[in-house]
């Protein structure tokens, strides 16, 4: 039967979606959206149900797909069948006006913006029932259902969720050990998907991550797993993604750092911050913080809310992007941006 029904290829991204779809990671969303669910999503931050989510996850094509409501499709991922979707709707977007919407703006200069636009003006919407599961690496992803089990066995019952898409440095640190200060196990969950091209690779990300919670983490209450989805750099509607989604991984409080998901000078810094103060409660604690930095007169790590202004020309700003810059023109970063122990890992991915 399968052989006879019509077929769409995919790419990773959506490969990786479906998935996600299936596990119940993107719970309340059961499918890929139609255009009902789209629009709602875009202008609403709403499902039509009412229910919160911020981000249109979407199965887009380049040409106008030939087939109906009602008909089925064999979703194909380098040359493999991997899904079967019910086609509830097919529809064409307009692109300009979702990005505008979704991303706060059609530049191309944004990731987020220039790959929606790139992957084409049709859409299709539906269930989808998947046929072949990628390989994944049990001691790095866990289903939803697998990683509340595994808190359950833990015996954790408030769980922070740290959401990064990049290496650690030591604003990343000074926020896991906030979490562990705040419930019973911290949960480090980076993103496993397609990010920008100027981000460390996930493998390098992931190394370093273990080195940290084994060298200076209590290992007993850090648990590292990855989300196997792409970056979509929205700002503040990704930081609802990324609570929503960790909400269904299980996980009680979620951190919300300072320019949240943001890319360029696309968000203010805090708008991932006030998004929360629009929407309902959410099912999930949103811990938020402020910029986090070195101050040379409180001796170390300090945010907004711990230093009490001291000479802030003497602050060191702590960001990925000052650190990776320092790697490329064979530079140390200093320790006050980065662990030492972890500059040798981090040489791999520059």
């Amino acid at each position: 039967m399968v052989e006879t029904l019509p077929q769409v290829t995919i790419g990773e991204d959506e490969r990786l979606d479906l998935e996600n779809l299936a596990t119940g990671a993107f719970h309340p969303v059961r499918g890929f959206m139609t255009r009902e669910e789209t629009l709602s999503v875009a202008q609403e931050m709403r499902l039509p149900s009412g229910e919160v989510w911020t981000i249109p996850i979407l199965l887009q094509l380049q040409e106008r797909p030939r087939v109906d409501k009602g008909d089925q499709v064999i979703l194909v991922h380098r040359e493999k069948p991997v899904a079967l979707l019910q086609v509830e709707d097919a529809y064409e977007l307009d692109l300009k006006a979702l990005a505008r919407q979704v991303f706060g703006t059609e530049s191309e200069a944004h990731p987020g913006v220039k790959k929606l636009l790139t992957k084409g003006p049709y859409a299709l919407g539906g269930r989808v029932e998947v046929l072949a599961w990628r390989p994944r690496s049990a001691q790095l992803e866990k289903t939803p259902e697998e990683m509340r089990a595994f808190f359950r066995e833990k015996g954790w019952s408030r769980v922070v969720a740290f959401q990064t898409r990049n290496a650690p440095h030591r604003a990343h640190e000074y926020l896991i050990r906030l979490g562990l200060e705040l419930a019973d196990g911290v949960l480090v969950h980076p993103i496993l998907g397609a990010k920008k091209e100027d981000d460390f690779p996930t493998e390098v990300i992931v190394k370093a991550y273990q080195a940290l919670i084994e060298g200076f983490l209590p290992r007993e209450r850090v648990a590292l797993f990855g989300l196997a989805t792409p970056m979509r750099y929205a700002g503040p509607r990704e930081a609802v993604f990324h609570a929503l989604v960790r909400k269904n991984f299980g996980a009680t409080h979620f951190l919300v750092g300072r320019d949240h998901a943001g890319v360029g000078d696309f968000y203010d810094p805090y708008a991932a911050h006030r998004i929360f103060d629009q929407l309902p409660p959410l099912g999930i604690e949103i811990v938020k913080v402020g910029a986090v930095f070195h101050c040379p007169i409180c001796g170390g790590i300090a945010s907004e809310r711990t230093c009490p202004d001291h000479h802030r020309e003497r602050r060191i700003s702590i960001s990925m992007t000052k650190v990776r810059s320092l790697l490329r023109e064979g530079k140390t970063p200093p320790a006050e941006l980065v662990r030492p122990e972890l500059i040798p890992i981090l040489q791999e991915g520059v």
